[in-house]
């Protein structure tokens, strides 16, 4: 059962918690909303098993040449095809189940839609250049836009368009680490067609271009002044030092060839995980803020540049 476990993937489950992004950001945070948001991260994270299982057994012969894919449960040869059809199919049953008796009907469509968007890149759009990144930003963007759906939240373009650059910007990452795992464009190309497409100094520019992009869709989505939010954005301005610290820590490591992919520098680089946390603490107490105000230091700055103080 360990190895069906191992299919599953239970290390890149970090990637749903971006369904949070819509929920967290139009303050809902009640007891209900955070259990509808349990379930479709559960949901979420059921699908992406379930696509995993199938792009794993597609990919079984060139994960066999892959330094590190070649100990993934099909290539090792300790599950069978038909036995990773057979539990993908269950993966996104019970997924599916969840989004039906739990969530509504538009959640339950963007599952759906989201696994067939997957099954559709590993059968051929992953190889595609440039298309292949587009669409793994696609389907961050599904996540987020299901986590707000879940609780009824507006989904605002804001969102949309933030998750889409940030999430370029990581996928370009992620090519540029594959690239480094390879000692030629054969040995690649033998992993996935793309790679002898991309070059490392192509990635290097597509991911300096992405990550201006992604930054300054952030300072616009803060400046906005006319969309609507529970709480006063313009505040987020004050992340910006660790959103750039963050954005550039990302961009060293993944073109340092250290590192296998992003989620090893989610989960074991420092620094970074740490500039996660310090920016989320401060967007919390920015997302909070109309809570406790009061005479706060936010507050009274925005008193001081009001036009009706003299």
């Amino acid at each position: 059962m360990r190895h069906y476990v191992a299919l599953m993937r239970p290390r890149q489950w970090i990637k749903n918690l971006a369904v949070l992004a819509g929920p967290v950001f139009a303050m809902s945070l009640d007891p209900a909303s955070m259990i509808r948001c349990a379930y479709v991260f559960g949901a979420f994270c059921l699908a992406a098993s379930a696509s995993y299982a199938i792009n794993d057994l597609i990919d079984r012969h060139a994960d066999a040449l892959h330094p590190t894919k070649k100990f993934r449960p099909i290539a090792a040869g300790n599950v069978s095809p038909a036995g990773a059809v057979a539990w993908s199919a269950l993966l996104i049953t019970v997924s599916l189940t969840v989004c039906i008796v739990f969530l509504n009907p538009v959640v339950t469509a963007l599952v759906a839609g989201y696994f067939v968007l997957v099954l559709a890149y590993s059968l051929s759009l992953k190889k595609r250049m440039i298309l292949d990144v587009i669409i793994i930003a696609v389907g961050f963007v599904i996540r987020t836009v299901a986590g707000a759906e879940a609780v009824d939240a507006y989904v605002s373009p804001w969102l949309i368009v933030c998750t889409f650059t940030l999430c370029m910007f990581m996928g370009f990452g992620k090519r540029r680490c594959e690239i480094d795992a390879f000692t030629g464009k054969g040995e690649a190309a033998s992993f996935r067609k793309t790679l002898t497409g991309y070059t490392p100094e192509l990635l290097n520019n597509l991911i300096s271009v992405s990550a201006g992009i992604a930054v300054m869709t952030f300072l616009l989505y803060t400046m906005d002044a006319d969309t609507p939010t529970a709480f006063p954005k313009r505040h987020l301005l004050y992340t910006l030092p660790m959103v750039i610290y963050g954005v550039f820590r990302y961009a060293m490591l993944v073109q340092s060839g250290r590192i296998a992919g992003p989620t090893e520098i989610f989960i074991h680089d420092r620094p970074f995980i740490g500039t996660i946390l310090i920016w989320a603490l401060v967007a919390g107490v920015v997302v909070t803020e109309p809570f406790w105000a009061g005479g706060s230091v936010l507050a009274l700055t925005d008193l001081a540049q009001s036009p009706h103080i003299p």
